[in-house]
């Protein structure tokens, strides 16, 4: 009897604490969720924009800015795709065709570039 009435006591008192942290922790999740640029990614993001805009603590703090915001914007699969269609479109030859034609992927360079001139007007 004393284990039941103990039990009972210890989840009227703690069943506040849980229906509190019920949301913060579902928040939490679903902010994963959308933010989902693994760290490494952030950092080459990081140091090939300093390296294009300098080496102050100034610059750090506006491209760790920058990849933030472009992260709100788009999941990484389609950050990593616009950037592959970006790179191979460097490249020369009949083979890379593709990748300057193809509409889709046009698109998804489109969406990539408008995140990226959004996070550079907010942070920079």
């Amino acid at each position: 009897m004393k284990a039941t009435k103990r039990r009972a006591n210890f989840r009227a008192r703690n069943g506040g604490l849980a229906a509190c942290l019920a949301p913060a922790l579902l928040c939490a999740a679903s902010g994963a969720a959308a933010n989902d640029f693994p760290t490494s990614a952030r950092a080459e993001f990081v140091f090939a924009c300093m390296s294009t805009n300098g080496q102050s603590m100034e610059i750090l703090n506006k491209c760790s800015c920058t990849i933030d915001a472009i992260a709100e914007q788009m999941k990484y699969d389609a950050y990593v795709e616009a950037e592959t269609v970006l790179r191979m479109r460097q490249v020369q030859g009949e083979r890379v065709a593709a990748f300057r034609t193809a509409e889709w992927l046009r698109q998804a360079v489109d969406k990539l570039r408008a995140a990226q001139a959004e996070a550079e007007v907010r942070c920079f």
